[in-house]
């Protein structure tokens, strides 16, 4: 979801790349979410961090502990960023009520994403849609 958002608001200033330590299929739950606010994620495919090994990058964003534990180190001048979300992909109960978790940390994320990385950490209003 942080791919998408930095992309979808902020794609003239930077250009996310998202990957897992374990990547496996996209979560509906999620690509629901995302759909719900226009953002369409359902043709991407998930990455294994490993393919992005040797690349360099300004910043190398976490967004689970798991991730940051796990996580290559990447040279070059990287800044590491880190800011811990509840993983969907570990949301159990009935439909209802997952996608509403999830949905929660959509607008969690989406909150940090704009106040990380809008301009000078404000919501520029130009880009983002509201819903």
């Amino acid at each position: 979801m942080a791919e998408a958002f930095i992309n979808t608001y902020f794609g003239d200033k930077y250009e996310a790349f998202s990957a897992g330590i374990r990547p496996g299929e996209l979560n509906k739950f999620v690509v629901e979410a995302m759909k719900e606010i226009e953002i369409d994620i359902s043709g991407n495919k998930t990455k294994s961090v490993n393919e992005f090994k040797g690349e360099r990058f300004d910043y190398i964003v976490t967004v689970c502990d798991e991730a940051k534990e796990a996580c290559p180190y990447f040279p070059g001048g990287a800044q590491y960023i880190h800011k811990s979300f509840e993983d969907p992909s570990s949301f159990v109960g009935n439909l209802d009520e997952i996608l509403e978790r999830v949905r929660k940390v959509r607008d969690e994320i989406k909150d940090w994403v704009i106040n990380n990385f809008g301009l000078e950490g404000k919501l520029d209003e130009r880009n983002i849609p509201s819903f």
